[in-house]
């Protein structure tokens, strides 16, 4: 009887993750725009103070995630996420129970806090800690898992209509404890602490057989490592978290998406289904990445996905438009449906896994940390961007167009992008000025 080989822990924890992912996306992320119009309708609270508070939520997160980053690198995911997800859980049932515009404000704080410590993050550095030559898949997959939720809303939208917006949030922060904390159980920071290396290796060497039967052994994967201190220092990093955070300034945006189609002529019906067309592009280019993130170079893989995303944001700023004398119809509707979703969709699992083949796994959730909190200042300006331009100009369309040539900087800079050794060198180099300064300090004058 043949021994069956059990699947290597990191699949677990990815599967773990992959399932908070995506209730959170489910309720919050994708799904929490199904509790805006019952909530303003209870209340009568105005659109823009509404929208004061997820922006609010956007920008906390991007402060906090560097600290948690940081405790992740020294202390774990378990215990971060323990906690996240109890705060996650408390936020949404207070908000169930709210009265007035500042018991949602708090409320958001409690979900900015607790989903920082216990949910995108902490499954990011965790898996990025357990794969190395599989990063790119295994990132793929999880991130997949969110745009899963995105394709639940109609459950959603099904249930408030049933039980309500109050009992509905209260069942889901009870059903976030429910999911939650069994799989903080999953958590574990590191293979090496468990006798494995990444990506499924034993010990201090991978075991391999060979297609003759013999048995060989391979050594470990190779990773640079370097230090935080060091990444705030190469140009290479702050080149990436800007071309990633002007991917983040177009797709927060996607709040305006089904506004602007009706805006621009389409039915109801059809803008609907167009804007929830996308995510079905954004689920493909995270899936897609399963099979091609490890096999390609990121690098150009990354720029494609920033060229797909310029190319559906333009699609967009041109429904209906008139160039010329010329309007352009419906025709450009595929190229955002099916672009701007894959391209962004693409991007997610290879700038995650391009930071850990940079710049290894010794720092990586401070640095994943970092980053986001560049992401959600952008994240955060998109939106009151395309909003302020509709409050002066009375159309979408000047503010995607806008995006538009602002994703065009994106693609040079992301071709640009210098290779890992490179980089790797640029550090060793940044590594060892200190130690001459104090050599030169020690002598004798």
């Amino acid at each position: 009887m043949k021994h069956i080989r059990q699947p290597f822990y990191g699949w677990w924890i990815v599967g773990a993750g992959g399932v908070v992912q995506w209730y959170t996306s489910a309720v919050f992320w994708r799904g929490f725009q199904a509790f805006v119009p019952p909530i303003l309708s209870t209340f009568g609270w105005s659109h823009g103070a509404t929208a004061a508070a997820i922006s609010l939520q956007r920008s906390e997160s991007g402060m906090i995630s560097p600290f948690v980053g940081a405790l992740l690198d020294k202390y774990g995911p378990r215990k971060a996420m323990a906690f996240g997800v109890a705060v996650t859980g408390a936020g949404f049932i207070f908000m169930s129970q709210m009265q007035t515009l500042w018991h949602f404000y708090v409320a958001i704080s409690l979900l900015t806090i607790g989903m920082s410590f216990g949910t995108f993050i902490v499954f990011v550095v965790t898996v990025a800690n357990w794969f190395v030559r599989k990063r790119a898949r295994a990132l793929a997959v999880l991130m997949s898992f969110s745009a899963i939720g995105g394709l639940t809303l109609p459950l959603l939208v099904a249930g408030i209509d049933h039980f309500g917006w109050r009992d509905m949030l209260f069942y889901i922060g009870i059903g976030f404890w429910v999911i939650g904390f069994p799989a903080t159980l999953v958590m574990r920071k590191r293979p090496e602490d468990h006798g494995l290396l990444p990506d499924g290796g034993l010990d201090e060497e991978e075991i391999g057989v060979s297609a003759d039967g013999t048995t060989h052994r391979r050594s470990r994967v190779r990773e640079h490592a370097i230090t935080m201190r060091q990444a705030v220092k190469l140009r290479f990093f702050w080149q990436l978290a800007i071309v990633t955070s002007l991917g983040q300034l177009v797709s927060s945006t996607n709040l305006f998406h089904l506004s602007a189609l009706i805006e621009y002529g389409m039915t109801p019906v059809l803008a609907g289904t167009a804007a929830g067309a996308v995510a079905i592009g954004d689920l493909s280019g995270r899936a897609g990445m399963a099979f091609l993130g490890d096999r390609y170079d990121k690098r150009m893989m990354l720029t494609i996905a920033m060229v797909m995303q310029t190319v559906g944001v333009a699609g967009l700023a041109a429904i209906n438009a008139t160039i010329f004398g010329v309007n352009l119809g419906l025709w450009p509707l595929p190229f955002f449906v099916v672009f701007f979703g894959l391209g962004f969709g693409s991007s997610i699992p290879l700038r995650l896994s391009i930071l850990g083949d940079y710049f290894g796994r010794s720092s990586y959730g401070s640095i994943v940390g970092l980053t986001s909190s560049v992401n959600a200042i952008f994240g955060a300006a998109g939106p009151a961007l395309v909003g302020l331009i509709h409050d002066i100009e009375g159309t979408y369309r000047l503010g995607f167009t806008a995006l538009t040539f602002a994703l065009v900087i994106a693609i040079p800079a992301t071709l640009a992008l210098e290779p890992a050794g490179r980089v790797a060198a640029k550090a060793r180099t940044l590594s060892r000025q200190p130690t001459n300064r104090q050599s030169r300090d020690a002598l004798p004058r």
